[in-house]
């Protein structure tokens, strides 16, 4: 999906550069308030908040629950989180991975697998 978006937008922009990844329709960056707003509007639209709500779902919600969702795969699946760690944390954004070991702490399940984890290498080590 994102290859094909990426050929359409090179389309559009008719060899100009692109100034990011994804562009407006004057083909300028996106700005960070308007695709709040679209996404408030869309989310009354289907019904995740109200029509005069003020609170519901935030894009960074999704965020935060692909991040404790990957890590909770992740573990489930016996796979060393430690390694791939920074994978997530380039695709977050995140400069360095300590930004991310913040997700650790922030689901129960996740610091219960954590935990376990460091338990077990203690164990190890006696």
């Amino acid at each position: 999906m994102l290859a094909a978006y990426a050929a359409r937008r090179d389309r559009f922009l008719a060899g100009r550069p692109a100034a990011a990844f994804f562009v407006s329709s004057r083909g300028t960056r996106l700005d960070g308030g308007d695709i709040r707003r679209t996404f408030y509007a869309l989310s009354r639209h289907i019904g995740l908040r109200g029509a005069a709500a003020s609170h519901g779902p935030r894009l960074h919600d999704f965020r935060h629950r692909f991040a404790v969702q990957t890590l909770v795969q992740w573990y489930r699946a016996g796979q060393d989180v430690e390694r791939r760690l920074p994978l997530l944390s380039t695709y977050l954004g995140h400069v360095h991975v300590a930004d991310t070991y913040w997700y650790l702490t922030a689901c129960p399940e996740l610091m219960g697998w954590a935990v376990q984890r460091l338990e077990a290498r203690w164990e190890g080590r006696s």
